[in-house]
């Protein structure tokens, strides 16, 4: 099926991550175990908004957190041992990690304290976590991805309920990265780097799922890596290699491309500003953070956290 092609969104530069806190002449594992080339300076993900308008985000490879303000000040949090990926705040504050190296941690800001969380599930470690959510009733749902693609499609997705039991839901997945839900949290979006695509999880009542569909297929770049998902169900798809953020409507017709304007590195985003409606998006080549006015509703803050 063909779509015409849809309008273009531009970005502006929102922040740049200062030359005091870019790396240079570092040699880590995180680096070494990645295919392919990353920038040596910081690879800036997980971009999530606190309730005072607060930008958090994340830099993998030297296990920093920073805090962004308004004005595009950029705050270091805390450094700790870990590669944290992803980046997700719960209704009390606390700021939960994605950390590939260690697993589910929690940052309790008021301290700078990083604890463990989820770090095996019945004994067995985890391959390496990327990115996680939370649904209104305190479940935690996050990708299990390591280095799996099509050679070894045995990436996962799990849920932690709001009481800490632990459930796999899916476990055959080649290289699971985003995910989101949409507004009724009866269905799960999971980014599929490496397949280039984007499934459908149901959400049953019981707590399983079923019938997993192939929601989005995309051509060309990386892959699709970080999602997000409006208020009106419309979701955004971090499209990285490409520079783009792709936006589809809950029944999966394209409606935008969001274009960078610095690098072609686009891995994650975030709605926010005055009304929700700004989409502010982290581009890791440059080390920047890039905004675009979107032509839709955006979240409504903190709606399911």
């Amino acid at each position: 099926m063909f779509f015409n092609a849809p309008p273009t969104v531009p970005t502006k530069l929102f922040a740049r991550l200062p030359d005091s806190l870019r790396r240079t002449g570092h040699d880590t594992e995180w680096h070494r175990g990645q295919p392919g080339t990353h920038p040596e300076h910081s690879l800036l993900e997980g971009p999530a908004f606190d309730r005072e308008g607060m930008l958090w985000c994340v830099d993998i490879p030297y296990g920093r957190i920073f805090r962004v303000s308004p004005t595009g000040t950029f705050t270091t949090v805390v450094e700790y041992s870990g590669e944290p990926n992803g980046l997700a705040i719960h209704r009390d504050g606390r700021i939960f990690i994605a950390d590939y190296a260690n697993g589910i941690m929690v940052l309790d800001p008021s301290t700078c304290q990083v604890t463990p969380f989820v770090t095996r599930v019945r004994l067995e470690r985890l391959k390496a976590v990327n990115d996680l959510v939370f649904a209104s009733n305190g479940d935690l749902y996050f990708t299990d991805q390591g280095l799996t693609g099509l050679h070894d499609p045995t990436g996962r997705v799990f849920r932690v309920r709001a009481d800490g039991h632990v459930d796999c839901l899916l476990d055959n997945i080649p290289s699971p990265n985003g995910i989101a839900l949409d507004p009724t949290e009866t269905t799960l979006y999971v980014a599929v780097t490496r397949a280039n695509a984007v499934w459908r999880v149901p959400l049953l009542a019981d707590g399983s799922v079923a019938k997993v569909g192939n929601f989005i297929q995309l051509s060309g770049g990386g892959g699709p890596d970080g999602l997000a998902v409006d208020s009106e169900g419309n979701l955004a798809v971090a499209h990285i290699g490409l520079g783009v953020i792709w936006l589809f409507s809950a029944r999966g017709e394209p409606m935008a491309r969001i274009q960078s304007t610095i690098g072609h590195h686009t891995t994650n985003m975030a709605y926010g500003g005055p009304d929700g409606r700004t989409l502010f998006i982290t581009e890791s080549e440059s080390g920047t953070l890039l905004q675009a006015d979107m032509p839709v509703p955006g979240l409504k803050l903190f709606s399911h956290r």
